[in-house]
């Protein structure tokens, strides 16, 4: 793990939210998480966050990797595995993610997801195996009266009970129970944190 950064502004309690973790047939799972509402954050705003991931901004007097800057503690690396056909982080491009929950190597991952959506309404990162998604992370925005209404929703497995064997290993050694548990707390953080983080940053590309 690399040394935390500063942190420099508060993280969301748990409790901030509304989660949810369902158990499913053929041993999927899902995970859903409500997020408090994100004041003067717009959904145009995640849109531009999700299609920039990549490069450095202001943080602390020192210019900062953005990907570092959304999580201090557990973000890693996150690089543009795959552009998009037109180019850059947009749909058809492939994201790779490190990160480690809390810090801790047991909740350690490094993924690579095609990015199936991004536009004003969202974003939708998918894993297929033999053209099946297996994996699925769905964020959705939506405009609200306190600011943009935001809601995560992961799926893990696939349907059918030809894939039960994938959908036991992936929910039982991949993201067991205490993993998910940490990414609920995790997703609810760096999410929190875009309040923050996007009003100034998108002052200053104005």
């Amino acid at each position: 793990m690399p040394a935390p950064r500063s942190r420099l502004y508060p993280l969301r309690e748990l409790t901030s939210a509304v989660t949810s973790v369902q158990d499913l047939p053929h041993h999927r799972r899902r995970l859903t998480i409500d997020h408090q509402p994100l004041a003067g954050v717009t959904p145009a705003m995640l849109h531009w966050w999700f299609r920039h991931l990549g490069g450095e901004m202001d943080y602390g007097g020192h210019r900062v990797p953005k990907y570092l800057v959304w999580h201090p503690e557990d973000h890693i690396r996150w690089e543009l595995a795959r552009p998009a056909p037109g180019g850059g982080a947009g749909e058809g491009a492939r994201f790779r993610i490190v990160e480690a929950f809390q810090r801790r190597p047991e909740f350690y991952v490094d993924s690579t997801e095609t990015v199936e959506k991004l536009d004003e309404t969202g974003i939708r990162l998918v894993r297929r195996l033999a053209g099946v998604p297996i994996f699925q992370l769905e964020h959705t925005w939506s405009r609200g009266a306190s600011g943009t209404h935001y809601v995560s929703v992961m799926d893990l497995g696939a349907r059918g009970r030809a894939f039960m064997p994938v959908n036991r290993f992936l929910t039982q050694r991949t993201f067991p129970d205490a993993m998910a548990r940490a990414w609920l707390r995790h997703n609810v953080e760096e999410v929190g944190l875009l309040e923050h983080l996007l009003p100034p940053l998108l002052a200053q590309q104005d």
